[in-house]
């Protein structure tokens, strides 16, 4: 399966570009030659169904976002799709789970069913609850942790991830 900027690069014009366009009031071969270029990203996993493509980057108005997410204090999913659905009401262009509670995996899975916009995610977080859970503490944390929590949230159909990271220079 090619990416956007792959078929950007290629000079194909998809659907999403369309979509993109559209919405920008901007030709479609902008958003071709943005996405071509880097300049622009549309955000839009494959996994998550009912998305309606939205554009990023250069030339782009400003985007919306709005966090959700449970935790261990407020575990309910329930709030989280009402706020999701009030956010996209009230104009959202993206939404961040935020969750950091025991059910991280079902209240991203529902977040992404439920919602026509893009969904961000922090795998960190997922992974620093994982680490206390299996190794007793967040410092235990491994790169391979980190890296399945990646993987895991991108076959679930998130948008944009937000990484941290740190560099180790000895």
């Amino acid at each position: 399966m090619s990416t956007q900027m792959q078929m950007a690069r290629e000079g194909k014009i998809t659907d999403a570009m369309k979509i993109v366009a559209e919405n920008e009031n901007l030709d479609a071969e902008i958003i071709r030659s943005g996405v071509a270029c880097g300049k622009i990203a549309i955000c839009a996993n494959t996994n998550h169904k009912n998305l309606k493509p939205c554009g990023v980057g250069e030339g782009l108005r400003t985007k919306v976002n709005a966090n959700i997410g449970t935790s261990s204090t407020f575990p309910e999913i329930e709030p989280e799709l009402e706020k999701l659905a009030e956010a996209v009401k009230c104009g959202a262009d993206s939404v961040m789970d935020l969750s950091t509670g025991n059910n991280i995996d079902l209240s991203r899975r529902k977040i992404i069913e439920h919602s026509p916009v893009m969904v961000g995610t922090v795998p960190i977080y997922q992974a620093a609850v994982k680490a206390i859970r299996e190794h007793g503490a967040i410092v235990s944390m491994t790169v391979e942790d980190l890296l399945k929590t990646i993987e895991t949230q991108a076959k679930d159909g998130a948008d944009f991830m937000t990484i941290h990271c740190g560099v180790d220079s000895s």
